[in-house]
């Protein structure tokens, strides 16, 4: 094979309660990437489009998640070259840098005959989340690899695993076209939690893990709460509490903050809820007179696809 396109989904990361280990993914928005084996030794990023980012392969994301696979690989000197499709806008808060680090590396391995695991191309993509962040984090590239939901158990070492995920759960999001980098996102917050705090968070985890597992939509409900990191970032989006209000009015499960933010997402049983949620969203800002996208769809069982 020489040459193969990849649709990498847009994530939702923390799900409220689970700050850096709990992610989900859509169905859309989504990158798409066109990965070539070139004569030439090395990776090249030959165009990207629909972002202003670095063609330097080692100042951008998917560069530095294919170097990182290449050097496990029993090969390291073949030639890749990368062509971006960006469609989701970066700073959105809905995993831009973890669909072109996933796509990347995802594509690259059909390339070379799928020698690598999904959990190994997960750790290859966090080098991507860390040269975007700062952070290696796994929670939106381990779903966008994997599709679903999936939980982080632990980085040191990786151990990553995929949950279950109702088929008739939906997610709405809203993207106000307002930046926020995840390393300034991450600067504000506290770095000691109160124990009473720590515990009802603790408690939301398991809960809406038991949820998912259970297709228990009003256990989810109950779940989708975030009392540590939530309070600290709302202060970056605009009505981001009259989002959470007015949407849960309008039939929503619950939500939260997807990723660092500005993008807000909420979950809903059913189709027909999801499009009401996203009707209020619509609702709540277009008279503030900012920029907005909103996306409603499927939870993304499949993660990386080949189109």
């Amino acid at each position: 094979m020489d040459a193969i396109k990849v649709f990498a989904p847009g994530t939702v990361a923390n799900v409220a309660c689970g700050f850096d280990v709990i992610g989900l993914a859509m169905d859309a928005p989504g990158d798409e990437m066109i990965l070539r084996r070139t004569d030439k030794p090395g990776i090249t990023i030959s165009a990207i489009h629909g972002a202003n980012l670095p063609t330097d392969p080692l100042q951008n994301v998917a560069g530095v998640a294919v170097q990182a696979l290449l050097q496990k690989y029993a090969n390291p000197d073949i030639g890749i070259d990368i062509e971006i499709f960006k469609n989701i806008h970066p700073g959105s808060g809905i995993g831009s840098s973890a669909a072109s680090s996933a796509g990347a590396v995802v594509g690259v391995n059909h390339l070379l005959g799928q020698p690598f695991t999904p959990k190994q191309l997960v750790r290859f993509a966090m080098e991507g989340e860390r040269l975007a962040s700062g952070a290696a984090h796994a929670d939106n590239v381990a779903p966008a690899v994997m599709g679903g939901f999936t939980l982080v158990r632990s980085y040191k070492p990786l151990d990553i695993t995929s949950l279950h995920t109702p088929a008739d759960l939906w997610v709405s999001v809203i993207h106000p076209q307002i930046e926020v980098k995840t390393s300034d996102a991450r600067e504000i917050l506290k770095q000691k939690v109160l124990m009473t705090d720590a515990i009802r968070q603790w408690g939301n985890v398991g809960a809406l893990v038991a949820g998912l597992y259970q297709e228990n939509y009003d256990l989810i409900s109950r779940a989708l709460e975030d009392v540590i990191v939530e309070p600290v970032r709302a202060i970056l989006i605009p009505a981001f509490y009259a989002l959470k209000t007015k949407c849960k009015d309008a039939g929503a499960l619950g939500g939260g903050i997807s990723g660092s933010g500005p993008s807000v997402f909420m979950l809903s049983k059913g189709e027909e809820n999801a499009r009401k949620v996203a009707a209020m969203m619509d609702t709540i800002y277009a008279p503030l007179g900012v920029d907005y996208k909103i996306y409603v769809s499927k939870i993304n069982t499949q993660g990386v696809k080949v189109i």
